[in-house]
């Protein structure tokens, strides 16, 4: 069957109201039975590391050097785990973890006959289970080197600002299709790159720099209330 178009979106605080790499690495601290505090002060050495201008594609190699030398099926699995228990959490506290008004369009996009393409500075633990949830056809993250089954700490590159763009235009000429046709969904305006990329980018949430410009190009909202955290 042929694909006339394909609806692209990011994962963190658009498609899912929370920072998955940070919420899966204190999920898995915390299976590892690591002291309460070694979360803060990982996070806080990153978060430092942004503050002092540290670009975000340095930060996202440094987030994944904290799991070096873990196993790669050990994390997939501690990632089903991870994305049950945040559903959980959420519902218990009387939020939702992933967006409504984005699932929903994801939904009518696939209904439509379009696959949905996930992209992400993320990786596989946490993507594959939220691709899974939303029947997405593909999920595109950061692929951290894998040797004899378990994570180096490296990464062959982070997928982060124009590299998003770049997967879109990658995955439409994979399948013959043109992005002048396709939907894009983004929440902060390191977005920008998949967003610019396709004919029909949507700005999802309250992000004003990413506001700005959307309205200054015409594009359509989805108006959340979530203000993109950053790092």
């Amino acid at each position: 069957m042929s694909v006339e178009a394909v609806a692209f979106s990011d994962v963190d605080e658009t498609l899912i109201s929370v920072k998955s790499m940070f919420r899966f690495l204190g999920f898995r601290l915390r299976e590892r039975g690591e002291p309460d505090g070694t979360y803060e002060r990982l996070t806080g050495e990153l978060r430092e590391a942004a503050r002092s201008g540290v670009p975000r594609t340095e930060i996202n190699r440094r987030y994944y050097q904290l799991f070096k030398g873990e196993e790669a099926a050990a994390l997939a699995a501690s990632g089903r785990r991870w994305l049950a228990h945040e559903q959980e959490q959420q519902e218990q506290g009387g939020g939702s973890l992933f967006i409504p008004q984005v699932e929903r369009a994801l939904a009518g996009h696939r209904a439509a006959g379009e696959p949905v393409v996930l992209v992400s500075g993320s990786f596989f633990a946490c993507l594959d289970p939220v691709a899974e949830r939303v029947g997405a056809a593909r999920a595109f993250g950061t692929r951290p080197l894998i040797r004899r089954g378990r994570l180096t700490g490296e990464v062959l590159f982070p997928l982060i600002g124009p590299a998003k763009g770049r997967i879109a235009h990658a995955t439409a000429a994979l399948l013959g299709v043109d992005l002048a046709g396709c939907t894009a969904y983004g929440d902060h305006i390191s977005d920008l790159g998949l967003l610019e990329a396709v004919g029909r980018p949507v700005a999802v949430g309250e992000d004003a720099e990413l506001g700005a410009h959307a309205e200054g190009a015409g594009w359509p909202r989805l108006r959340t209330g979530l203000v993109a955290a950053g790092i």
